[in-house]
């Protein structure tokens, strides 16, 4: 019912040679025409709901960025704005995980994309909270040097295979939205020394899961060389 021609699912074909050369169906032509569609219905099932949530987080970055640096960055109004779209990337990441495991949406792509999401959007607040001097430089190096040195080495170890993101990786996640969220609301009084102890919270949790993730791709790097020579030395058997 797909619509596919027999030879290119797999199906005895009856063509002529003339068939085939001509191009009608069950020929040379419709099979590779076949591997096209098969091609096709692969790259639309990237478009799902879950995919689009992480590429609207993409959007909110810039948007993000506008409404944080809007009449010098200290106006309460515009940061109330900002903290918004935060919000909004934080709350959209937790949904695009639920929807992908829930109605089996998890693609390669998600995978990939959606932990550069998360590190977009975190390193824009980072970096513009630094900027403001409302966070230490040293808050926003160890936070982004793991995010991308964690996704630096998913795209190194993905020839065998993509580290998905972790239950730890998840609340750490949460725990910086949080602490970052308050920091964006440039909160006074005791929730200024609550959203220190937050935020400190969040760097622990950084340096574990980073230090998991460095052991996760080593184990996933020497199950894939092990396989690897496994199925060499059999062929060669």
């Amino acid at each position: 019912m797909t619509g596919v021609p027999a030879s290119a699912a797999g199906g005895p074909s009856k063509a002529t040679p003339v068939a085939a050369a001509s191009g009608e169906p069950g020929g040379a032509k419709p099979a590779r025409g076949g591997k096209i569609a098969a091609a096709a219905v692969n790259q639309a099932s990237v478009w799902n709901v879950a995919n689009l949530l992480t590429m609207l987080r993409l959007l909110l970055v810039p948007a993000f960025v506008a409404l944080m640096l809007a009449d010098g960055g200290y106006d309460p109004a515009w940061r109330s704005l900002a903290w918004a779209a935060f919000a909004i990337a934080m709350i959209t990441d937790l949904f695009d995980g639920h929807l992908a495991r829930t109605y089996n949406l998890v693609t390669d792509f998600g995978k990939i994309a959606d932990p550069i999401a998360d590190k977009a959007i975190m390193g824009a607040a980072l970096i513009c909270l630094s900027a403001l001097g409302d966070l230490p430089w040293w808050v926003t190096a160890v936070i982004l040097g793991r995010e991308l040195g964690i996704t630096l080495l998913r795209f190194l170890v993905i020839r065998y295979g993509v580290i998905p993101a972790s239950r730890g990786g998840k609340l750490k996640t949460l725990t910086q939205g949080v602490a970052v969220g308050m920091y964006i609301l440039a909160l006074t009084g005791w929730l200024a020394t609550l959203r220190f102890w937050v935020m400190g919270a969040a760097v622990v949790l950084t340096v574990v899961t980073g230090l998991d993730y460095v052991r996760q791709a080593i184990v996933l790097r020497r199950q894939g060389i092990a396989e690897r020579k496994a199925a060499l030395e059999e062929t060669e058997a």
